[in-house]
């Protein structure tokens, strides 16, 4: 496999692997299969499982920018212009463009790839006029955190949501 990759919008036939990609690439923030969960925080990964998975609810609302190598998917971002947002961000505020499950594949990773995808979503959001560059994330995901402060992004904490009572969604921003 060659490490050059391209960055463009997905087409229709590509949401299965994009779907595909988004399980692959957030497995390893899914509690393992014998760990001991309350029905309630089963039932929450689950049902962040088939969020992720639901590439297709999210498409005619965001963009779904995808990164190729070797003609095969190895990473994808949903990308909101202003105004536009996911339910489960629980909305930004107004001229604010934002972007979900930013995903590079495990194989893929190290190569820059999601970097040229937030590099992207910066692109339109400024082409776009808004203000600000939005995203939710937690202490789990730490690779993207880092990647995250060192583009410029700030804690939001005012935009932070609570799934369940030990669990913060951390909100970040970054003025453009």
């Amino acid at each position: 496999m060659s490490a050059e990759f391209t960055i463009r919008d997905a087409r229709a036939n590509d949401l299965d692997a994009v779907s595909a990609l988004l399980i692959d690439a957030y497995a390893q923030y899914m509690p393992p299969p014998l760990k001991t969960l309350t029905a309630e925080e089963r039932a929450g990964w689950d049902s962040y499982r088939r969020n992720i998975a639901d590439v297709w609810s999210r498409a005619p609302i965001s963009s779904t920018i995808v990164a190729e190598r070797d003609r095969s998917l190895v990473g994808s971002v949903n990308y909101y212009a202003p105004g536009q947002a996911d339910s489960m961000d629980g909305g930004w505020p107004e001229g604010w463009a934002s972007i979900r499950l930013l995903a590079v594949s495990p194989r893929a990773r190290g190569l820059g790839i999601g970097r040229a995808l937030m590099d992207e979503c910066l692109r339109r959001a400024r082409a776009d006029g808004a203000t600000t560059m939005a995203l939710h994330t937690t202490k789990l995901m730490d690779v993207a955190r880092a990647m995250y402060l060192r583009l410029g992004f700030a804690r939001s904490p005012a935009h932070d949501f609570h799934p369940a009572p030990d669990f913060t969604i951390e909100a970040f921003r970054l003025t453009l």
